[in-house]
Parts: structure tokens; C-alpha cells; sequence
């Protein structure tokens, strides 16, 4: 089975600001966000292939991001759409005739994730279908009623997710066209997918990481 890495930097990045997605955005090497997370699944042994999810409007400056690096598995820089979902399907459909394939889908602005990860979520999916990463939440939980407490649940029963998120393709493929049948998308990652339209297809956890940060305001920067 082939382990497909997709990077999704469909996204414009509005909560950081700026003039260009957050993605394009150096890090203090003057590498960008991107880069680094491209970087994490190109020097990672058991991920055979990588494409890139981008925003429709900045193409040309993934492709010559790409250029400019040499990638050896960077096969493809793929439109995004509006939304989340929708960027997940594009990719999906660019590898429409693969049959026997994982897709590892990973968003853009978590640009630290360790080999350790990708390692343990690419052994994973040996024995799993639907595969996710996750770590404990070490804060107190509030359920809120506007301003106010209304629940504190147990905070043991809660983990906070994080990516890549990885499927095998037939898992995904048909996740979605249950989805997109509804005409209705109201879930936010493609675990969330699995879960809300193959409540049948267990998704298993890999341990995460704090380091495996995601990148969302301009102070994280």
C-alpha cells in the first residue's frame, strides 16, 4: 500500500493576517510554513508521495516553492476550495484511479510534526483503516450557555486532535460520497467525516505531541 501525503494550504489564513495565507509566511529560518511542513513528509522513509492542497489564488507561488526545493516526492500542487471539506475532495478526486493507496492528510500550518508521528501513524494504518492523532487536554473544560457554565465535564474523556489524519482510500472515497449525498457538511477535519458518515469504521489514535503546534494567530509565529 502506498502512503500518499497530503499537505492542505488551502486556507487564507485570515486570523494571522497579512497580505498572503499564513502558509507562505517565513519562519524565523526565512523558510516558510509550508516549506517545513513539506519538508516533515519529504524526508519521511514510509510516505512514497506528496501533493499539495493550495489556495486556487497563490499556485504559482506553491509551484515555485516547489521549484525552488527539489522535492523528489512533491508529484502535484492541487486547487483547494472554499472550505476544509472541500480541499480534502479535490485531493481525493486527483487520486481517483489510485486502488490500493493511504491518503495522510495534514494541514500546512502544523509545521513541526516529528518523524515520530508520521512514523507511528504510516504503521498504523498496516492494521487500521482510519487513523488519527491526538493529544490529552490538560485544561479544565467548560460547556458554556452564552456567558455562563453550564456543564464541566471530565476533561479524561476529551483528547484535542491534531494531523496527519490518515485513511485508507476506499475508507475516505466512500466517507465522503455518503457526506456530499446528505448535501450538507457541517464537521470540521476528515476524522470528523469518517466518524459523522462511517459510524461503522473504528479510527484509531496515535499519540501526538505538544510540539505538533498548529500555526492560527499571528503570535504563533
Amino acid at each position: 500500500m502506498r502512503n500518499i501525503a497530503i499537505i492542505l494550504a488551502g486556507g487564507t489564513g485570515s486570523r494571522v493576517g497579512g497580505n498572503k495565507p499564513k502558509q507562505l509566511l517565513p519562519l524565523q529560518d526565512g523558510r516558510t510554513i509550508l516549506e517545513h511542513s513539506v519538508d516533515a513528509f519529504e524526508q519521511a522513509p514510509d510516505i512514497d508521495e506528496v501533493a499539495i492542497v493550495m489556495h486556487p489564488d497563490w499556485l504559482s507561488e506553491a509551484e515555485q516553492l516547489r521549484s525552488r526545493n527539489s522535492w523528489e516526492k512533491v508529484t502535484r500542487v492541487i486547487p483547494g476550495g472554499k472550505e476544509r471539506w472541500e480541499s480534502s475532495v479535490h485531493a481525493i478526486e486527483a487520486y481517483r484511479e489510485e486502488q490500493d493507496g493511504a491518503l495522510l492528510l495534514h494541514d500546512a500550518a502544523r509545521p513541526f510534526v516529528s518523524q515520530q508521528i508520521i512514523a507511528d501513524v504510516c504503521r498504523a494504518l498496516r492494521t487500521h483503516a482510519a487513523v488519527t492523532v491526538a493529544v490529552p487536554v490538560t485544561d479544565t473544560l467548560y460547556q458554556v450557555n452564552e456567558d455562563t457554565v453550564k456543564q464541566i465535564p471530565n476533561r479524561a474523556d476529551f483528547m484535542r486532535a491534531q494531523t496527519p489524519q490518515a485513511f485508507h482510500l476506499n475508507i475516505l472515497r466512500e466517507a465522503f460520497r455518503r457526506a456530499l449525498s446528505e448535501g450538507q457538511m457541517i464537521v470540521t477535519d476528515d476524522a470528523g467525516v469518517v466518524h459523522r458518515y462511517m459510524p461503522e469504521q473504528p479510527i484509531y489514535i496515535v499519540p501526538g505531541d505538544e510540539d505538533n503546534k498548529k500555526i492560527t494567530y499571528e503570535r504563533d509565529l
